[in-house]
């Protein structure tokens, strides 16, 4: 079940903001005893409407990190922000994970939990409603939040999916 991105991103002088959504850590047994490595999972957005995710294991922490960084870095998508929140409700589901994001007025804020929070807040929305349902791993609702942000549509792309003008997709 991999994400595929038609609004890829390059990274030409952006200004990327990461942050951590959660740090795994896992046991290896071995005859010569237990073997710990780390697997982090990072946020990267500029706060303007571009959004990526990446994954880095390593046997340290900060090794982990900067891995997923790196990762996040090369899987950007554009999102479209109208007026701090997104165009339309969406669902998306992932494995287990279930979100639903929703518009909300001015000072409504980010009403998400965890792991979709950071997206969001990585992505520039200001003030959006959002529901994880089912799994609350964060790896599969990082994964089916940026589904639901890839599946948002701009009015403009509306109007030339359907071959009108912007003032026909309000007025009917």
């Amino acid at each position: 079940m991999a994400i595929t991105s038609v609004r890829k991103v390059k990274i030409t002088d952006l200004e990327l903001k990461d942050r951590l959504v959660a740090i795994n850590r896992v046991t290896k047994v071995t005859k010569g005893g237990r073997t710990f490595s780390f697997s982090a999972i990072v946020i990267v957005g500029n706060e303007n409407g571009i959004v990526g995710y990446g994954l880095g294991k390593a046997n340290e922490v900060t090794t982990a990190i900067s891995k997923g960084v790196e990762d996040a870095k090369k899987n950007l998508i554009k999102v479209p922000i109208y007026k701090g929140t997104i165009p339309h409700e969406q669902t998306a589901r992932f494995g287990g994970a279930d979100v639903f994001i929703k518009p909300a007025s001015g000072g409504t804020g980010v009403k998400a939990g965890g792991a979709m929070r950071a997206v969001l807040e990585s992505v520039g929305v200001k003030n959006v409603l959002a529901k994880s349902k089912g799994s609350s791993n964060p790896h599969n609702l990082v994964k089916a939040t940026i589904k639901a942000l890839l599946e948002l549509r701009d009015v403009q792309t509306i109007a030339s999916q359907r071959g009108i003008s912007v003032e026909k997709v309000f007025n009917g």
